[in-house]
C-alpha cells in the first residue's frame, strides 16, 4: 500500500479496472475516464499481434483496457497534456506493462514527428466532442480540453489517422450523434470508409447520446449498423451487455 502512495501525486487516487487485476491512476480535479472510453474498448476489434495507437489517450485507459482484452503486440498512447501523459505512464508502470504500452507526450496535429506513415494496424480515439469554446470559463482547464475542440478538431484526428493507418487498417471512434453527418463526410474525405456503426442509448426510451464507429483505410463502401446498445435497464442498473463490456 505504501508503494501505491509513492506513485501518486496531489489529489490522485487509484481505481480498480476489474480486468486482469489492472488499476489506473486518476485525478478527479482534472479528468476521469467515462463510459465512452470503456464502450470504445469493447467495440474495437484488435487482431493478435496488432500495433495499436490511441490518439488523445488522457489517463491511458484505452490502451490499458485493450491490452487486457486483446492480443495486441504493442499499444501506444499519444497525449498533449503533460500532466495527463505523466499520470498515464505511472498507470502503465503500476500494472507492469512498460513492455507493452508506451505513452508519448505530443500533439495529434504533429503526429508525424513521432510516427512513420502507415505504421499502425488499429487506431482508436475518444476525442473532444464539443465544437469551439462556447461557454468555456477556462480554455486551459484539463476537463475543458478533454471535452471541447480546443487543441484539436475532428479533422485533425481523421487526417492524422488516415496518414498513420496501414492500408486496410481500422479506425475506431466514439463520438456524439449530433455530429454524425460531419463525421461520415470527413471520414470519407480522407478515404476512411465507415464499416460499422452502433448507437448507444442511456435508456431504451431515450435518444442516443453516443455513437461508435469503425472505419477502414481504403475499404469498400458498405456499412453494417449494429443493434442499439442500451446502457441502463433502470437508474443504477446496467443492462447485461454493459456488465459484459466492463467485465463484471
Amino acid at each position: 500500500m505504501s508503494k501505491d502512495k509513492e506513485i501518486l501525486k496531489g489529489n490522485e487516487r487509484i481505481d480498480d479496472l476489474e480486468r486482469n487485476g489492472y488499476r489506473i491512476i486518476q485525478d478527479p480535479g482534472r479528468f476521469c475516464f467515462g463510459m465512452d472510453a470503456v464502450l470504445l474498448s469493447g467495440f474495437a476489434r484488435v487482431k493478435d499481434g496488432a500495433a495499436v495507437l490511441d490518439l488523445g489517450t488522457g489517463t491511458g485507459i484505452i490502451p490499458i483496457l485493450l491490452e487486457a482484452k486483446t492480443g495486441a503486440a504493442h499499444l501506444t498512447g499519444l497525449e498533449i497534456q503533460a500532466d495527463s501523459a505523466d499520470m498515464a505512464r505511472r498507470s502503465v508502470r503500476l500494472n507492469g506493462l512498460e513492455d507493452k504500452i508506451e505513452i508519448i507526450t505530443g500533439d495529434i496535429k504533429e503526429a508525424e514527428v513521432w510516427f512513420e506513415a502507415a505504421s499502425f494496424d488499429v487506431i482508436t480515439c475518444n476525442p473532444p466532442y464539443m465544437i469551439g469554446q462556447h461557454g468555456l470559463k477556462n480554455p486551459e482547464d484539463a476537463k475543458a480540453i478533454a471535452r471541447h475542440e480546443i487543441l484539436c478538431t475532428l479533422r485533425d484526428v481523421v487526417s492524422q489517422t488516415a496518414r498513420l493507418l496501414k492500408p486496410g487498417g481500422s479506425f475506431f471512434l466514439v463520438h456524439r450523434p449530433f455530429r454524425l453527418a460531419e463525421i461520415m463526410v470527413t471520414l470519407q474525405e480522407y478515404k476512411l470508409e465507415p464499416k460499422r456503426m452502433q448507437l448507444v442509448y442511456p435508456f431504451v426510451d431515450k435518444e442516443p447520446n453516443m455513437v461508435l464507429i469503425e472505419a477502414r483505410r481504403g475499404g469498400r463502401p458498405r456499412m453494417t449498423v449494429e443493434k442499439p446498445l442500451i446502457v441502463y435497464r433502470e437508474p443504477g442498473e446496467y443492462m447485461p451487455e454493459i456488465y459484459d463490456i466492463y467485465g463484471y
